[in-house]
């Protein structure tokens, strides 16, 4: 686990770089747009390209494309998986280009024949300009698998600060070019979106060359593995993208009962992908050609313990982030978000629906990990079962929830399908395995809530005391507000994990002796 740990941290170093630009960004758009309508045009628009940068970037085309392309590189060699890779690549640019002209064709179909009210049009226009996005991005998730397969997870994964960097630049340079009213500056930010896809493939191009990928046409049709990818590949973008596609669905629904919701939620979202993106994702990058890799030369009870490794480590260190969340929603909005357009009434609607999504981030990030290994297993089939019930109890929950109180219908609705989408992969996880054994997880997981719950204590009274003594009116006492609480929470859930002996903070301590004592040893040398 040390070991998997200090890749993962590699992956989760650059993934905290981006998403701290990400903050940066939103930050940003929330000044420039505030929760208004005009902001939830965007982010609606942004929903269909972000979709596939959420399902092939983080999950779908990763996890139907390592498990061949290492098995390739395993049984035939460097040369065989290159030519996988290459003709993959095209595969994707083929498949990408024509779903752009077909989506181009209904955009403006909707855009001059519909009747549909003035934001909805802004919201049909604005998707139409973020088009060229969807294949610029999936071509670089397929650069990201390649590199992940070959071991490398830090350059990969800061690839997506490109994103952050072409999206702040569009919000300071570009918007202001576009005229004064904001209905027509916001399209200089679609323009930093299809920016961002070109830097984002671009970024990988030279580490990819270094390892001896080589760019020249081949047709995808004529390698057979590109076959196999396209077979696991459709039951893949179900299987383990039901929050992406969720959001996606439910957000058109909520759009319809009022404004101010979907911009609102997006905001929430962005704290929440934090933990979620630096933990759950980055462990589960790291994981999966590791289990690919067991399963392919058949160690299935070494598989069973690096798999129960990881579900432990992925609860443990996202269990005090979560706990944060919780308790903090309203200080980290404020600190964060508020400011220009962004108004106390936002800040109050954001917190609120942070609170109510928080509970499913444990969810959310266990389904990463239990996602990838049926991939590595080479069974797509039954996730995709599993997130269509997902699926199906969301959009149910959606309707309910929605309809009954806007406000956290949302987020609750995405829990909910979140925690339905985890009881059920672990369900079907143990009929594959079945000496895949749950109870070992009882009592660590325990002693990981004791911890959690004295951390919530913590944080809560530290944030009333710093709300009462010092208040939130200016910048300083907004981060204090934040960060004391953080740091005494911090300090609780390790000490009881500590006290606890909890083996998964032993790990994470380990992974810091080992760094330390290897640059100890550099300056020594």
């Amino acid at each position: 686990m040390p070991r998997w740990l200090s890749s993962s941290g590699a992956a989760g170093a650059a993934t905290l770089i981006s998403r701290i630009l990400g903050f940066v960004r939103e930050s940003a758009y929330a000044a420039f747009m505030g929760t208004g309508p005009v902001a939830d045009a965007f982010f609606l628009a942004f929903q269909i390209p972000n979709l596939f940068r959420r399902l092939l970037g983080e999950g779908a085309l990763s996890s139907a494309f390592i498990p061949i392309f290492k098995e390739t590189e395993r049984k035939h060699g460097d040369a065989a998986a290159w030519r996988v890779g290459l003709a993959f690549t095209w595969m994707v640019i083929i498949a990408t280009v024509a779903v752009c002209l077909v989506m181009l064709v209904f955009l403006s179909v909707m855009i001059f024949a519909s009747n549909v009210d003035v934001y909805t049009e802004l919201m049909f226009r604005l998707m139409r300009w973020m088009l060229p996005y969807l294949p610029l991005v999936c071509v670089a998730a397929g650069f990201i698998g390649m590199l992940n397969s070959r071991n490398h997870f830090f350059m990969p994964a800061l690839g997506a600060t490109m994103l952050n960097v072409a999206m702040l630049g569009s919000v300071w340079f570009l918007a202001p070019l576009f005229g004064k009213e904001l209905d027509h500056r916001v399209f200089g930010l679609a323009i930093g979106v299809v920016i961002a896809g070109f830097l984002q493939a671009g970024f990988q191009v030279p580490s990819l060359y270094r390892e001896g990928f080589r760019f020249h046409w081949l047709d995808p049709r004529k390698e057979p593995a590109v076959k196999e990818i396209l077979h696991r590949v459709g039951p893949t973008v179900l299987g383990v993208a039901a929050f992406q596609f969720n959001t996606v669905l439910c957000q058109g629904f909520a759009y319809s009962h009022g404004r101010e919701i979907v911009s609102s939620f997006n905001y929430a979202v962005r704290l929440m992908e934090l933990p979620q993106g630096v933990v759950g994702i980055s462990l589960a990058t790291v994981l999966l050609p590791e289990l690919s890799a067991l399963v392919a030369d058949q160690k299935y009870p070494e598989f069973r313990s690096t798999l129960s490794e990881g579900l432990r480590q992925v609860f443990f260190l996202t269990l005090l982030p979560a706990v944060l969340l919780l308790t903090l929603a309203e200080p980290m909005v404020r600190l964060l978000f508020e400011r220009g357009e962004f108004v106390a009434s936002s800040t109050q609607r954001v917190s609120f629906m942070l609170a109510c999504l928080t509970p499913g981030l444990m969810a959310f990030s266990l389904n990463n990990i239990l996602a990838r290994a049926f991939y590595a297993l080479g069974d797509t089939r039954t996730p995709m079962r599993i997130s269509l019930a997902a699926i199906a109890a969301n959009l149910v929950a959606a309707f309910l929830s929605i309809s009954l109180y806007p406000r956290a219908g949302l987020a609750v609705a995405n829990s909910f399908s979140a925690i339905v989408n985890c009881v059920l992969l672990f369900y079907g996880l143990r009929r594959a395995q079945p000496k895949f054994a749950l109870a070992p997880f009882l009592s660590p997981t325990l002693r990981m809530i004791a911890a959690g719950l004295a951390a919530a204590v913590i944080a809560y009274a530290a944030r009333l005391g710093c709300t009462r003594w010092i208040g939130h009116a200016s910048l300083p006492t907004k981060i204090v507000e934040v960060f004391i609480p953080i740091l005494f929470a911090t300090v609780a859930y390790v000490g009881v994990a500590l006290a606890f002996r909890i083996q998964e903070v032993e790990d994470v301590i380990e992974v810091f002796r080992r760094r330390r004592a290897r640059k100890a040893a550099a300056n020594g040398a």
